[in-house]
């Protein structure tokens, strides 16, 4: 009898465990996409004040086609082009930026400026993101994870190459 109890209370704890482990990866994989989401909006953003740069009169002609062209791929990228778009947008937009702002009209600034806290606020999303995906990663390795399938179908989250640049 006591045998009997003591493995059903074993069976249940472990259950309880794995239980415990699903939920949490399932809320990590949450806090994956929802990081995804704030980071693409920033980058949404950035790209649509590029462009209002660009069509702006800030730039020479040369540099508002590479601006735009930048801006507009890193709106449209696929996930699988996504690293090299937003990288473009990153190199167009600090190109532009070393030319000099001091010719910049008021408006022009207010458009700088505001690139400027985005930009900020772009590199804590970075950071949010690779911990998000850097922490779901380490508990996927788990053994128990992976010898029951507690991940279920879900893909393997993983970070981007413009993540790493300095933006």
């Amino acid at each position: 009898m006591k045998t009997t109890l003591l493995v059903i209370l074993v069976l249940l704890t472990f259950a309880w465990y794995l239980s415990f482990l699903a939920t949490r990866l399932d809320r990590l994989h949450h806090r994956v996409e929802t990081s995804w989401a704030n980071l693409d909006g920033l980058l949404q953003r950035r790209a649509a004040i590029a462009l209002e740069i660009a069509r702006s009169d800030f730039a020479d002609p040369a540099s508002t086609l590479l601006l735009t062209s930048a801006a507009y791929q890193a709106r449209e990228a696929s996930v699988q082009e996504r690293s090299g778009a937003e990288s473009a947008l990153s190199g167009a937009l600090s190109f532009l930026l070393i030319d000099g702002q001091e010719q910049a009209t008021p408006a022009e600034a207010a458009l700088f400026s505001e690139l400027s806290l985005l930009t900020a606020k772009i590199r804590i999303a970075i950071s949010l993101h690779t911990d998000s995906v850097s922490s779901t990663q380490a508990v996927r390795k788990r053994v128990a994870i992976r010898l029951f399938r507690l991940a279920g179908t879900a893909p393997l989250p993983v970070t981007y190459e413009f993540e790493t640049d300095a933006l």
